[in-house]
């Protein structure tokens, strides 16, 4: 069928246009307002300004179609195939683009606002300057994508990959990034107020000229991140503090100086599937940087009578020597939570699940320090138990 004979149909009154071969058609400008297009082959397609307003479009072929332009408000195009479509400036506001594909497609400036992109495929698409507000991108592909100076205030990104996209400029307002993957990711001049960026992976991120005014970042890890001249005005940092730029001149330069440190004792849980997994309270490796504290071995000495306690029980041994380190460490600024190293010494192996049992209250599992165990045939004043530690902070 030629653009002639649809378009005429079109006019007497024709709207179902099911399975039609339309390859290369040329409908520049046309108006297919409500038009029935599924499963047509609309390849290479010239559509651009066309009003498509509330068309029908369920598994249609837009391959290397061109829509710049082109009217799709409140049309049905679940399925569709836009990869490598031109789709700049559309409107396509309150759409239904459920797991439709536009891989490389083009969608610059486009329009939209509430449309549901459930499962869509954007993978490698640009999006640059797109209005994406109150969208639903659950389950959607933003592998490669570039969403520069994109609008999507609200959106909800929690735990999905976004690792090396491309958000710079973006208005990521209050948005749900909580778990997110953003390592590597471009967020230069990126606005992020009142995000929810809790436990967000943020690694050698840029995050230089960001607003981050009012934005959680607990838990996140900024290992390497880069937050040069960021607004961090009531933020709350990673270790759960609130920051609080200060006027004076002097001031600011002490207050950089302490979110650098934030960032510095971030510490990184290493896993991998090509070596054991870990059998107890401990991780197969931790990176981190900052200021280290080495905390020097310790063994069940009870400091207000200066004697070795409890000379025949492993369990309360251990107790006393996780208090001696908690004293230590929080001389030192630090908590069990910096910890990134530890090392256990046993004068009796078969004492390992004991003493297991109690670190264990001491370290969660999840994001507990890497750790060695070791027998020895004698530790110091003939105690049970010795360990030492290395924090970060």
């Amino acid at each position: 069928m030629d653009a002639e004979e649809l378009l005429k149909r079109y006019a007497d009154g024709q709207r179902e246009f099911h399975s039609v071969n339309l390859r290369g058609v040329d409908l520049k400008g046309a108006n297919l307002s409500e038009i029935d297009l599924k499963s047509a082959d609309l390849t290479g397609a010239n559509l651009n300004d066309a009003n498509l307003s509330k068309a029908l479009l369920y598994d249609t072929n837009l391959t290397r179609a061109s829509l710049t332009g082109a009217d799709l408000r409140g049309a049905s195009i679940n399925r569709s195939k836009f990869s490598n479509a031109s789709l700049d400036n559309a409107n396509l506001s309150d759409s239904n683009l459920e797991s439709a594909n536009l891989t490389q497609a083009s969608l610059r400036k486009a329009n939209l606002v509430r449309a549901n992109l459930g499962g869509t495929n954007f993978t490698g698409a640009n999006l640059s300057g797109a209005d994406l507000s109150q969208a639903n991108l659950n389950s959607a592909i933003l592998k490669n994508a570039n969403l520069e100076r994109a609008k999507i205030r609200g959106v909800n990104f929690t735990q999905k990959d976004l690792s090396g996209i491309n958000l710079a400029e973006a208005d990521l307002g209050a948005a749900n990034l909580r778990g997110t993957n953003l390592r590597k990711a471009c967020l230069q001049g990126t606005n992020l107020e009142r995000a929810d960026l809790q436990q967000a992976d943020l690694m050698k991120a840029s995050l230089s000229r960001a607003s981050l005014k009012k934005a959680d970042l607990t838990s996140a890890h900024v290992y390497g991140a880069s937050f040069k001249d960021a607004d961090l005005t009531d933020a709350i940092m990673p270790d759960g503090e609130v920051y609080k730029p200060i006027a004076c001149e002097v001031e600011v330069g002490k207050q950089k100086a302490s979110w650098e440190k934030v960032v510095s004792m971030t510490r990184q849980v290493i896993r991998t599937d090509n070596a054991p997994e870990p059998v107890g309270p401990y991780n197969q490796a931790i990176a981190a940087s900052g200021q280290m504290v080495f905390v020097a071995g310790q063994i069940a000495i009870d400091p207000r009578i200066g004697q070795v306690v409890y000379t025949d029980d492993v369990k309360k041994q251990t107790e006393q020597v996780m208090a001696n380190l908690e004293a230590i460490l929080t001389a030192a600024g630090a908590t069990f939570a910096n910890v990134v190293k530890t090392t256990v010494f046993l004068a009796d192996m078969n004492d390992f699940a004991t003493v297991n049992a109690i670190y264990a209250k001491y370290f969660p599992e999840d994001t507990a320090p890497a750790r060695a165990c070791v027998e020895v045939s004698r530790l110091p004043k003939d105690v049970l138990v010795e360990i030492d530690c290395i924090a970060v902070i």
